[in-house]
């Protein structure tokens, strides 16, 4: 029983990473919508304003997206191979989607294989807070945004030159700016 879920799991695995494929302009778009639909009803969304946000979960909720509420704020994970920023090589600035609040430099990023998008750097030494998260049996730190503290992601020490560092972020947080 337990090698047929073990192959089940597999099966589910590659058919995912078969679908990620490269990124296509149509894919990128429709991250780009979702976000624009997310960031349109959120009167708190501001690249430039750089002061801390502090919000109940019911005003979170009311402005963003429920695929954006649902990781930002109660920390979840989107699957692996869905973002259509995993495989982006477009040139910009990555901004956290439920606030603003500029995270990373495109040329931070890099391929992991890791199925999530991944950056060696963020923008800035505040950008990002970090926190142990210590859930599903593992010893992890977790990545928050610095001006919002919505969940991001988690940091790992297995990144390339010069930080050593991989930022596993959830796409559905992220918004990017095309230089």
């Amino acid at each position: 029983m337990m090698y047929k879920l073990l192959f089940i799991a597999l099966l589910v695995s590659q058919s995912a990473c078969s679908q990620a494929g490269s990124t296509s302009p149509q894919k990128l778009a429709d991250a780009q919508k979702s976000t624009l639909m997310s960031t349109s009803k959120n009167t708190y969304y501001s690249k430039t304003n750089k002061d801390k946000l502090v919000l109940p979960d019911s005003v979170w909720k009311q402005v963003l997206a429920p695929e954006v509420y649902y990781i930002a704020r109660e920390k979840g994970t989107e699957r692996p191979f869905t973002s259509a920023f995993e495989t982006s090589k477009e040139i910009g600035t990555y901004h956290c989607a439920a606030c603003g609040n500029p995270l990373f430099k495109s040329d931070t990023k890099f391929e992991s294989g890791c199925g999530w998008p991944s950056f060696f750097d963020p923008i800035s030494k505040g950008a990002i807070i970090y926190t142990p998260d210590h859930s599903h049996g593992m010893d992890r730190t977790e990545v928050q945004c610095g001006k919002c503290k919505a969940h991001l992601g988690h940091v790992f020490e297995d990144g390339p030159k010069p930080t050593g560092l991989r930022y596993c972020i959830n796409g559905v947080v992220l918004d990017f700016e095309k230089k």
